[in-house]
């Protein structure tokens, strides 16, 4: 799996009529600020395309056809078009799969931005992992699929402090010369 928009489980061609391919489908968006720095996104995203292509044969075998996005929010624009909360952030049919955010330091993206930013850290079973643990995602994307939450209310979107820090803080570090921060 290389990204973008990537089928999980299945090859029509080689699969033909042993499943029911793209009968139900399923929508997998993994949203980050930075894949290139930044060691919890990272490895949250290789955490993630592990499970993925370890439960996808079971998804596609009841059913599933599985999508995968992954999308890099660049901009506070980007930002409030996905309604962005925390990086990383993961989506199962555009839910997120965590109940709350919960957040600490993260050392990477403040060197990014040149300011103090905090990313998502993960709550599994009375523990907090800044890269989430293969059983943490693989069950609650299982739940989110087959157990999933009530419908909620969108609602209005306020982008949290955070992010608006961040994309501030690295605005400004790009446009200084030295590209210390110091301008």
């Amino acid at each position: 799996m290389t990204g973008g928009n990537d089928m999980i489980g299945c090859d029509p061609v080689k699969d033909e009529g042993c499943c029911s391919c793209g009968s139900k489908k399923i929508l997998v968006e993994y949203l980050y600020l930075d894949l290139k720095t930044c060691d919890r996104c990272i490895g949250t995203d290789a955490v993630l395309e592990e499970v993925l292509k370890e439960i996808g044969p079971a998804l596609l075998c009841a059913g599933y056809e599985v999508e995968f996005e992954k999308k890099e929010i660049s901009s506070k624009e980007t930002a409030a078009e996905y309604r962005f909360l925390s990086s990383p952030t993961i989506r199962v049919n555009g839910m997120d799969i965590c109940d709350s955010v919960a957040e600490n330091s993260c050392g990477c993206c403040s060197d990014i931005s040149g300011t103090d930013v905090e990313c998502r850290v993960f709550e599994f079973e009375g523990e907090d992992y800044e890269v989430p643990p293969k059983e943490m995602l693989a069950s609650s994307i299982l739940s989110a699929v087959f157990a999933p939450k009530e419908e909620y209310c969108c609602g209005n979107y306020s982008m949290p402090e955070n992010i608006i820090t961040f994309f501030d803080g690295k605005e400004k570090k790009s446009n200084c010369s030295c590209g210390s921060n110091c301008c």
